[in-house]
């Protein structure tokens, strides 16, 4: 990894930003450990690969997903759940490497939820034309515990709605090294994904990839 691969990314805006109460945009938070968070990242997908899970309905998701911790998201058309076994293989989710642990803790206290530590990390793989819909994450046990989400890879547009679905969003760009940071009153609010663009990112190429920091169980 050296600093000339990132000579052309611009640099980062706002060091924090305010969405309402409970939610927070770090921009560029996470680029100061990004070559132990990029190492740490390929360790994970390659003992847990990118698969496109099934919706209960029976729809094949348009992103690729993994997790790493003590449990991981799934979902297939018995429902969405926590699990701490990886269906394809049947082992366990690879554990959360420390990089992980730490970025999403300092992450989560710079947006003031204190004491974070998450036990699930559902990794999003994003080619382009693929999005996710307006959707809350409400499959944890205790939401009064946050969500942080790190974007790596190419540029996105987030979408940050309302305690509704039908409530209006706001839309978020973000670039690699972004952190999003949503609790409190924030915790269930709807969000989604953009379809994404087409572009090349120096280390990520033609993808763009979430780690979504969670305490589920």
């Amino acid at each position: 990894m050296t600093a000339s691969l990132f000579e052309n990314i611009p640099e980062p805006r706002l060091s924090k930003e305010l969405l309402g109460p409970g939610t927070a945009i770090l921009n560029g938070f996470a680029l100061g450990v990004e070559g132990d968070l990029i190492a740490a990242f390929n360790a994970v997908v390659e003992r847990a690969p990118f698969r496109h899970m099934v919706t209960p309905g029976g729809f094949r998701m348009s992103v690729g997903m993994t997790n790493c911790g003590a449990l991981g998201w799934i979902t297939d058309r018995t429902g969405y759940r926590y699990d701490g076994v990886d269906p394809e293989s049947g082992l366990r989710w690879p554990a959360m490497p420390g990089v992980f642990l730490k970025l999403a803790a300092d992450a989560a206290e710079e947006a003031g939820f204190a004491s974070f530590v998450p036990d699930a990390c559902l990794i999003n793989r994003y080619e382009p034309g693929a999005k996710l819909s307006l959707h809350q994450d409400k499959n944890e046990r205790d939401f009064d515990q946050p969500i942080v989400s790190v974007s790596l890879g190419l540029p996105a547009t987030f979408l940050f709605g309302g305690l509704e679905r039908s409530d209006k969003t706001v839309r978020v760009p973000l670039v690699h090294g972004d952190v999003i940071v949503w609790g409190g009153v924030a915790r269930l609010r709807y969000h989604g994904v953009n379809p994404l663009k087409e572009g090349v990112h120096p280390v990520f190429g033609g993808y763009r990839y979430n780690l979504t920091f969670r305490k589920a169980g």
